[in-house]
C-alpha cells in the first residue's frame, strides 16, 4: 500500500474549503473539467494531497488530474501523485496474488469464499484494481469453516489475533483477522455471525447462491453479485457514519458503472437485512454530494426518505474533517438509532450493537484471550465504548 502523504489530521473545514470542494468534484463519476480548473487555481496543493489522503480518494485526484494542462499542476504534486499511484499499483498487484493463494487453500479444502470490497470493488466500480486505496482483503466465509480457514492461515504463515480456543468456545469477534508477519498483508474473515451491524442477520446462502465471478490480473475471484455489494458497502458506510469521502465515491461509482443493476433486487436484498435506510442515506449522499444519476424511479424512492435525508445531511457535517472531528457518544447513539429506524427495531439495534461483545471486550491489553464469562464481557462491553467515545475520540 501507498505510504500517506501525511498523517497530520485536519479539523476545521472552514480551513480548507477550497481544497475540499475541488476534491468533492474530483470523486464525482462526471466530474466537471472546466468547474474543477477553477477551483485548483484557488486551493492549496499541500493541503489537497493530504486531505486526498485522508480521504482515500488519492487515486480519484490523479485519474482526475490527467486531464488537465500539464502546466497547471505543479510538477512535484503531479510527481508525488504519480509516485504513490505507482507504490499502489504494485502493492495492488502483491494483494491480489496473495488473494488467489488463499482462494487456492480454501478451495482445496472444500472452503467457500467470497471477496467483498477492495480489489473486486475497485473492478466493478472503476475497472482499475489500483484505482482505490485498501489495505487488506476481505473474504465471507461460513461459520463452520472458520476453524480450518483459520489452521490453514496460519500454516500458511499468517498470525491469527483471534486463537483457536477463542473459536472453540463460540466467541464472535468483529471479524477474524489475519496478518503476516514483517510485512502489510491483513486477511479478514467475515460471516453472517460477525457483521453485527448489518441490522438483520445477512442470509448468507443466498449471497453465496447470487454469487459472480470478478475478473483480476487474468483471474476470476468469487463475488457479492453487484447487487448485495452495493447494500454492503452501504451498511459499511453507514457503520462509520459516512467520515470518509471513498466510501459515498464508491456508491457513486458502482451505481453509475454498471448500468445492468437489477434496483428491485437491490431493494430486496436492503430490506432482507433491515437496511433500507442505510441504503438510502448512501444512495442520497451518492447523488446529492457526487451528482451521480439513478434511475427515476430509484431516485424518487430515495427522494421520498425524509429520515435519510436528514442522516445524509448531518453525516456531511462531519464529513470534510475525515473523522478528524468524529460525533460523540449521543449523536452516535442518535444516529444509528434513526438508520435502523422503527419504534422497537431502532432501540433494539443499538442496544444489541452496544452488548454483543467483540475481541476487543474479551481480550486483555496483551491480545490473550481472557477467562470471563460472556455475560460479564457483555456487561463491561457499554462502559468501554462509553470510554473510548465519550469525549468523541476518533474511531
Amino acid at each position: 500500500m501507498a505510504e500517506p502523504i501525511s498523517s497530520s489530521p485536519l479539523s476545521g473545514a472552514a480551513s480548507f474549503r477550497n481544497e475540499w470542494s475541488a476534491l468533492v468534484e474530483c470523486a464525482s463519476p462526471a466530474h466537471d473539467r472546466q468547474r474543477l480548473a477553477e477551483l485548483l487555481r484557488s486551493a492549496d496543493w499541500a493541503r489537497l494531497l493530504v486531505l486526498a489522503e485522508d480521504h482515500g480518494v488519492a487515486g480519484h485526484l490523479t485519474a482526475s488530474l490527467r486531464d488537465l494542462e500539464e502546466p497547471f499542476v505543479p510538477l512535484e504534486i503531479r510527481q508525488s501523485l504519480a509516485d504513490r499511484q505507482r507504490a499502489q499499483i504494485f502493492f495492488t498487484l502483491r494483494l491480489n496474488a496473495e488473494l488467489f493463494r488463499v482462494l487456492d487453500r480454501f478451495t482445496s479444502e472444500g472452503i467457500g469464499a467470497l471477496v467483498v470490497k477492495g480489489p473486486v470493488l475497485a473492478m466493478q466500480a472503476y475497472g482499475d484494481p489500483a484505482m482505490r486505496s485498501y489495505g487488506d482483503l476481505d473474504l465471507l466465509v461460513r461459520q463452520r469453516d472458520i476453524r480450518r480457514a483459520t489452521e490453514l492461515m496460519s500454516a500458511a504463515g499468517y498470525v491469527a489475533e483471534v486463537p483457536l480456543s477463542a473459536i472453540d468456545a463460540g466467541k464472535i469477534p468483529g471479524q477474524y483477522l489475519f496478518s503476516m508477519p514483517d510485512s502489510k498483508l491483513i486477511v479478514e474473515l467475515h460471516n453472517d455471525c460477525t457483521l453485527r451491524y448489518f441490522p438483520r442477520r445477512l442470509p448468507l446462502e443466498e449471497c453465496f447462491s447470487r454469487q459472480i465471478r470478478v475478473r483480476l490480473d487474468s483471474h476470476e475471484a468469487p463475488a457479492l453479485s453487484v447487487e448485495d455489494e452495493l447494500v454492503l458497502i452501504c451498511i459499511h458506510g453507514a457503520k462509520h457514519f459516512w467520515e470518509r469521502l471513498m466510501w459515498i465515491a464508491d456508491v457513486a461509482a458502482l451505481a453509475s458503472r454498471q448500468t445492468g443493476i437489477d434496483w428491485q433486487r437491490v431493494a430486496d436484498s436492503a430490506k432482507a437485512v433491515g437496511a433500507e435506510r442505510m441504503l438510502h442515506t448512501g444512495l442520497r449522499l451518492a447523488t446529492e454530494l457526487l451528482k451521480a444519476r439513478l434511475p427515476e424511479k430509484v431516485q424518487a424512492l430515495v427522494q421520498a426518505d425524509a429520515v435519510a435525508a436528514r442522516l445524509a445531511e448531518q453525516a456531511c457535517e462531519w464529513l470534510p474533517a475525515a473523522g478528524g472531528a468524529p460525533p460523540g457518544l449521543f449523536e452516535r447513539a442518535i444516529f444509528r438509532m434513526r438508520m435502523r429506524g422503527g419504534l422497537i427495531s431502532a432501540p433494539g439495534y443499538l442496544l444489541r450493537l452496544s452488548f454483543s461483545p467483540t475481541e476487543e471486550d474479551w481480550m486483555d491489553a496483551s491480545g490473550a484471550e481472557t477467562k470471563r464469562h460472556g455475560f460479564l464481557d457483555a456487561v463491561r462491553r457499554p462502559f468501554r465504548l462509553a470510554r473510548k467515545y465519550g469525549r468523541g475520540s476518533k474511531d
